[in-house]
């Protein structure tokens, strides 16, 4: 029996990226699935903009008060008809083969969740497409996005991820937490003892923040998520996760050593570090102009990410905080 898909979509204010979306999933060769439309609260109305649909995919909508992606990803699951559950973010786009290859995949491969890759589409910015590689290059922290080499055991993301329905249901689904729902999910998910897997001809196109400090703030986040997550996952804590950290760190023992000793080893090493992410951005893109922003993307991913780590390492580990009480917007307020 072929497998069926429900396509989730926990959405906040993005109208035109939803539009976006939608009209990547029109154009699927299979056109066998739902979509599920969860509106999180939003500001502006998205109704107009799912009701331009209503005659071409099988769709619905619902409103709720905002609760974070996560918990309204649980409100669409609990509504969807089809026995998998596929979330991806209100800001990718789809390729016409998306849920074909999905349903191929599925019947050759035994898992409880998927994921797939993470890229950028050829009419991103430039700005869009230097973040994107930092964000998937395994010269940073992006690593697990990019492709299934880059890791030893796929961690799938919300941004592009399937989970089988009575499973995502048995193991309670997203937890409260609003940030780093994704992973923290992924590993629910092998604690009880399911397989995850990567799907090579899945990517979506993901659009990326389009401004610098906004970029900043979100991969800050990310890092201070990472602690919670591994008080909460212990078996599965690697010391890769300071990587980010020691390089803030590290340039910042680097200038130390520059203006107090006279020496420039430390700095001459980022230097050669600066020159990789420029020869492999530019390698991969094929664009200067990228893989010149790439630089000042990578640098402000590892320094956000690296503080963000620190940050909460410290509040959790040395001083002892609940991760509720360190960071309360990391966590829907009941």
């Amino acid at each position: 029996m072929q497998k069926t898909i429900s396509i989730v979509v926990a959405i906040f204010n993005r109208k035109d990226e939803l539009f976006e979306l939608l009209n990547s999933l029109i154009a699927q060769t299979d056109k066998d699935f739902e979509v599920i439309i969860v509106d999180d609260g939003s500001f502006v109305d998205l109704l107009p903009t799912v009701e331009t649909f209503k005659e071409m995919l099988n769709i619905q909508y619902f409103k709720k008060a905002n609760s974070g992606p996560g918990l309204s990803r649980n409100y669409g699951a609990n509504r969807a008809k089809n026995d998998w559950l596929v979330f991806v973010d209100s800001d990718v786009i789809v390729e016409k083969d998306y849920i074909e290859n999905i349903k191929k995949n599925l019947e050759k491969t035994d898992c409880a969740a998927f994921g797939g890759a993470d890229k950028a589409h050829k009419g991103f910015n430039l700005l869009q497409k230097a973040i994107s590689y930092s964000m998937t290059s395994v010269f940073t922290t992006g690593g697990i996005r990019g492709n299934k080499k880059a890791v030893t055991r796929f961690q799938p993301r919300s941004f592009n991820m399937g989970v089988n329905k009575e499973i995502f249901l048995k193991i309670g689904g997203f937890s409260e937490m609003r940030i780093g729902e994704d992973p923290d999910l992924s590993m629910t998910i092998w604690e009880n003892g399911y397989q995850t897997a990567f799907f090579d001809d899945i990517g979506v196109y993901h659009k990326r923040r389009t401004d610098l400090g906004k970029f900043s703030k979100q991969v800050y986040q990310f890092g201070c998520a990472r602690p919670i997550l591994n008080q909460r996952h212990p078996d599965y804590v690697k010391p890769t996760f300071w990587f980010p950290t020691l390089f803030l760190l590290g340039y910042v023992a680097g200038i130390l050593e520059y203006f107090l000793l006279q020496k420039g080893f430390v700095l001459a090493c980022y230097g050669f570090y600066t020159l990789v992410i420029f020869l492999h951005a530019l390698y991969l893109t094929k664009n200067i102009a990228i893989a010149a922003q790439a630089i000042i993307t990578t640098y402000i991913q590892m320094f956000s990410y690296g503080y963000g780590f620190l940050e909460s390492w410290v509040k959790l580990n040395v001083l002892n905080i609940k991760p509720e009480d360190a960071f309360p917007k990391h966590f829907h307020q009941k």
